[in-house]
């Protein structure tokens, strides 16, 4: 029969199997750490982004409100050249009737 030692066969599917779990275990480890500096190049890229957002709308606020302030005093001033002008007619009216 052949000179075959099951001991030593199995010892090397063993070592064999053991050697499968240590590189696959390694491999694993690689991908996580790079899905874990991807996710923290995300979340640095997030915030950045975020801060950007901030920014562009505190901006506009402020770029609305003084539109908003230019129109009220283009209102205003309208206001006053209508008043003026009203009375400008009533103060006429009176003398005309007089007349």
């Amino acid at each position: 029969m052949a000179d075959f030692d099951l001991g030593d066969g199995l010892r090397k599917v063993l070592l064999a199997g053991i050697g499968a779990l240590a590189t696959g275990y390694e491999k694993s480890s690689a991908i996580v750490d790079d899905l874990v500096k991807k996710g923290e190049l995300t979340v640095e890229q997030g915030k950045s982004l975020n801060t950007e957002l901030k920014r562009k709308v505190g901006e506009a606020l402020v770029n609305d409100a003084a539109k908003d302030e230019a129109k009220k005093a283009e209102a205003d001033a309208q206001q006053a050249d209508s008043a003026a002008a009203s009375d400008d007619a009533a103060s006429d009216a009176p003398a005309e009737a007089a007349e």
